[in-house]
């Protein structure tokens, strides 16, 4: 078992070494110890926090840190929550692509890699890519269309559709950030193969501890999808920032597409209808765009896209103004219901009855 191994648990040469090892998985989860605590962290900070990496990377060793993959993907598959394995095996995909990215670059600057670093032509081999993307200079690539066409299909933001990218010969350009994207996604859909799994008694039983565990970890991140007052003023600072961005001068077109997705996805799981969010965000010249996009997000039974976390929303940039209330949830929809909860009726004011022209601040 080697380092690489353990970094990139999802490569066919990583599962090949556990394969070698012989383990038997009902003993290993019996005896508990390192692998088992790793494979219990690994799915609660999955869940909670959008990553997979080690709190103390130093503290686990590398055969802990390869075993806890199995032992992760068993647990997923024993909680039965709406939604966990694709957060699982998108925390997944995050973490490998700082990982891969980190391995790249260092490649790109001819730094000493030794045998525990990861090259683009290894990661791309072990995807059967090696044929279908090529270097076209000036750090971009060449992406086989029908390659193309499979990675990008769950990417959400507008400029992953074909009909923005040039397309030559069957090849669609991209940038190398793009191809960390896509190759991120490669992985999500890789560690998604097969689960939720099919778990014998004498595997699921010694895991009972560790399963009550994360139930308890994550009974309260799902973020509620349903209110009764739409009351601008007791969003989230994230959100009222790009509400006022957007009302201010921007317009919703001059938000980046995380951005836009992030407010239009909130103001939908909010209450709003499409007419509701053109008003709102004085949107009128947008508003074909705007119905558009909320016809993607929504469905009959309402919104089908949750807004993005605490977390997602730090990354992107967009986590401003964080109050007290901001420490003590991980979801901008929970710091909603938590103000709606501590604010009196008589001082809720629901804004589709107000009209336009009612206060948003």
């Amino acid at each position: 078992m080697e380092r690489l191994h353990a970094r990139y648990p999802f490569l066919d040469a990583s599962r090949a070494a556990v394969e070698a090892a012989e383990i038997d998985l009902s003993e290993l989860v019996s005896e508990g110890g390192p692998p088992v605590e790793r494979g219990h962290e690994r799915v609660e900070r999955a869940l909670m926090d959008g990553t997979t990496a080690a709190e103390e990377p130093s503290f686990w060793s590398t055969r802990a840190e390869l075993l806890s993959y199995p032992i992760a993907r068993v647990l997923v598959s024993l909680l039965d929550v709406p939604g966990a394995t694709e957060k699982y095996a998108a925390a997944e995909a995050a973490t490998a692509r700082e990982r891969f990215v980190e391995d790249f670059e260092a490649d790109l600057e001819l730094k000493s890699a030794g045998g525990d670093r990861l090259t683009l032509d290894h990661l791309l081999a072990d995807f059967d890519m090696s044929g279908r993307v090529e270097a076209i200079g000036d750090g971009r690539f060449g992406l086989d269309v029908t390659a193309y066409l499979e990675l990008a299909a769950e990417l959400e933001e507008p400029q992953w559709g074909l009909a923005r990218r040039p397309l030559s010969a069957g090849t669609v350009p991209v940038g190398r950030p793009e191809l960390y994207t896509l190759l991120r996604e490669a992985v999500g859909r890789r560690v998604r193969e097969g689960l939720p799994l099919s778990v014998p008694s004498e595997i699921e039983s010694p895991l009972s501890s560790e399963l009550a565990s994360i139930r308890r970890s994550i009974a309260d991140i799902d973020p509620p999808m349903s209110f009764e007052a739409v009351t601008p003023g007791l969003f989230p600072p994230c959100i009222r920032a790009l509400l006022s961005r957007s009302r201010d001068g921007e317009g919703l077109g001059g938000l980046a597409d995380h951005s836009r997705f992030s407010l239009l996805s909130f103001l939908l799981a909010s209450g709003l209808d499409a007419d509701g969010i053109v008003e709102l965000c004085n949107a009128e010249n947008e508003s074909d765009a705007v119905r558009a996009q909320v016809d993607r997000l929504g469905g009959e039974d309402g919104p089908v896209a949750a807004p993005p976390s605490c977390v997602v929303m730090d990354e992107y940039g967009d986590c401003v103004n964080a109050d007290e209330t901001c420490e003590t949830i991980r979801h901008p929809l929970s710091y909603y219901a938590v103000k709606l909860r501590r604010t009196p009726d008589d001082r809720i004011t629901d804004w589709r009855r107000q009209g336009s022209g009612s206060e948003t601040s």
